[in-house]
């Protein structure tokens, strides 16, 4: 069985104990509650405000919850919420499109899949929750690129791989498909990522009009295209679901 690593068992005992209790303690009160050494103490904490999880009162000198814990919180909370928020919504339009819906957020320069819908049929498919799709080719990844600056950074200092003839790559090109996507409110990928596969998505906003992931429908392109081109009544029922999850985490009509 593989062992622990005591030095982080030690600081997330830390991290516990100035969670609870009194706002802001000592060394020594931290010492002596975990049966820790001062020096040992002082080295965790040390790294722990490097890191920004723990802050040191300049006047007292105790230490209390840094800044960055309350960043992360938040993050994994806005996360919860817009599951929860999507859940009812993607299962709507995973039934009304006949295709699998996906649930994404930026993390680490790609789209983190939070939430996936299979295909309302009998076929074998598998959860891909938790999985990663690249920014530059994927509906989802160009929602995220388009509407929030970070992931537009990172879109564009990334490495742009062509994993298809269709994958858009060069520089000018890929700014000017995202100028397209703010423009018609959704984005598109007909084989760019996967050969024989397409997909739809709209981009999702909060309370504060900003943009926290995106939703989309993915499915085989004869079944999302009509012609050549994407039928519009699946554009229409995408956009509709994005729509509805922004409303009620309270961003109101777009």
């Amino acid at each position: 069985m593989a062992r622990n690593i005591q030095s982080l068992e030690r600081a997330a005992a830390m991290l516990r104990l100035l969670a609870g209790g009194e706002r802001r303690l000592g060394l020594s009160d931290i010492a002596s509650s975990l049966g820790l050494a001062k020096g040992t103490a002082h080295g965790i904490l040390r790294t722990l405000q490097q890191e920004g999880f723990v802050e040191q009162d300049e006047t007292s000198g105790r230490y209390q919850l840094g800044a960055e814990l309350l960043r992360l919180g938040t993050t994994y909370l806005d996360v919860h919420e817009l599951r929860a928020r999507a859940l009812v919504w993607t299962d709507d339009l995973a039934r009304s499109s006949g295709e699998s819906v996906h649930l994404g957020v930026l993390h680490q320069h790609g789209v983190l899949i939070v939430h996936h819908v299979f295909r309302p049929d009998d076929s074998r498919q598998v959860l891909e929750i938790g999985a990663m799709q690249p920014l530059h080719s994927t509906a989802l990844g160009k929602v995220l690129s388009a509407y929030d600056p970070v992931a537009h950074s990172e879109a564009l200092e990334a490495d742009r791989k062509a994993f298809t003839e269709r994958t858009v790559c060069d520089l000018e090109a890929f700014e000017q498909l995202l100028d397209v996507t703010r423009a018609r409110g959704y984005a598109a990928d007909v084989e760019e990522t996967w050969e024989g596969v397409a997909s739809i998505a709209a981009p999702i906003h909060d309370r504060r009009r900003m943009p926290v992931g995106s939703v989309g429908i993915t499915g085989a392109v004869e079944r999302v295209c009509r012609d050549g081109e994407l039928r519009p009544e699946l554009i229409a029922a995408v956009r509709d679901c994005a729509r509805a999850v922004s409303r009620d985490l309270g961003a109101g009509r777009f």
